[in-house]
């Protein structure tokens, strides 16, 4: 059974960085020194095995599995068990079971924290667990575009509605700034969004992302490094969302 605080990672619709937040928010939590699980829960659109760039599969032990360790973390999805990109085909109930298999069947430990990266919308996923989590937290992911603000808001109503704390907003893709010229930025998905999104919700935001600059190779990879313009922002979310919860380090 899973231990410790528990935070779901939502957004209203797909293609606002909600996974890689998810990752980079478990990874940065870390760091700090926490005891971190991290749960891909986006059944029908699983990506942290990709974020991540893990090829392994899950060992069982006494009929329980053992998650995925990656850099200090305890990381499950159904991405590891699925063969290859395969699609998932399957109906509420059967989602229901993934969920407790999850939540009661993988040998976890004492985790400070968990991560739940829940697929985006308010459907059979994100019901099942606010009904089998009840005390769990949830974090929504926006763009500062209206349209995903919009759409976000529900899921922050649905949190509302079923009595989860909102800890707060993390607008994702805020602005661009150039690596030539830190001091501008550009708003290319708008501005504002987030705040806009914190204020209907009662809520604040925690963070605002901007987008990531490619490495010397061209790339933009889904982790950000010590040599990422994104690091120091998943340190600082992290660093917030450790002190408005209080989270004491599990030994």
């Amino acid at each position: 059974m899973l231990e410790g605080t528990t935070i779901a990672v939502t957004s209203g619709k797909g293609g606002v960085g909600k996974s890689t937040v998810s990752a980079n928010l478990a990874l940065a939590l870390s760091r700090l020194g926490k005891k971190v699980a991290l749960i891909d829960l986006d059944v029908y659109g699983f990506s942290i095995p990709k974020i991540l760039n893990i090829s392994d599969k899950p060992k069982t032990m006494n009929g329980k599995m053992i998650p995925i360790g990656y850099e200090g973390m305890g990381v499950m999805s159904i991405g590891f068990i699925s063969k290859g990109n395969e699609p998932i085909v399957w109906r509420g109930p059967m989602i229901g079971k993934v969920l407790e298999h999850f939540f009661n069947d993988v040998i976890w430990g004492k985790v400070d924290y968990t991560i739940l990266d829940m697929p985006p919308g308010t459907g059979d996923i994100a019901l099942d667990m606010h009904q089998m989590l009840p005390n769990s937290k949830e974090l929504i992911v926006t763009t500062p575009h209206p349209n995903a603000t919009h759409v976000a808001e529900r899921a922050g109503k649905m949190a509302q509605k079923s009595n989860h704390d909102i800890v707060g907003v993390v607008e994702n893709m805020s602005y661009f700034t150039p690596p030539t010229n830190q001091d501008e930025r550009y708003y290319l998905f708008g501005k504002g969004g987030g705040e806009a999104l914190a204020s209907s919700l009662n809520t604040e935001v925690v963070a605002s992302i901007p987008m990531s600059i490619p490495n010397e190779d061209g790339e933009v990879p889904a982790i950000a490094t010590e040599t990422s313009n994104l690091f120091e922002h998943y340190n600082r979310l992290a660093r917030t969302i450790d002190r408005k919860l209080s989270v004491p380090t599990n030994e």
